[in-house]
């Protein structure tokens, strides 16, 4: 059995409808999902840009593509997963610098 996904990070392009609060609501409902936080990183005259940060005991990534994808969103990339039976925070690095 896989590590449960515990936090998602998006990086998504969607069409100004719906709305950002109709958009967060509908990937919030998705099965395994607690919370959801959607900042809108760039708007032009067609699409949206933003980062949807997800998290919950057990994401289904899939079922939030999807959910994503019937909105008329499009995931660019996964930026951050956290998975595991604990949540585990990003430290800064000698690499970092």
């Amino acid at each position: 059995m896989a590590a449960p996904i515990r936090r998602l990070v998006l990086d998504v392009m969607k069409p100004h409808e719906p709305d950002i609060l109709e958009f967060a609501q509908v990937v919030a409902d998705q099965e395994g999902i607690a919370g959801v936080n959607v900042a809108l990183i760039e708007t032009d005259r067609v699409v949206q840009n933003l980062k949807v940060t997800l998290e919950g005991e057990d994401i289904d990534a899939v079922a939030v593509e999807d959910a994503i994808a019937d909105l008329g969103g499009t995931v660019h990339s996964i930026d951050a997963v956290v998975c595991g039976t604990r949540m585990v925070d990003d430290h800064e690095t000698p690499q970092d610098s």
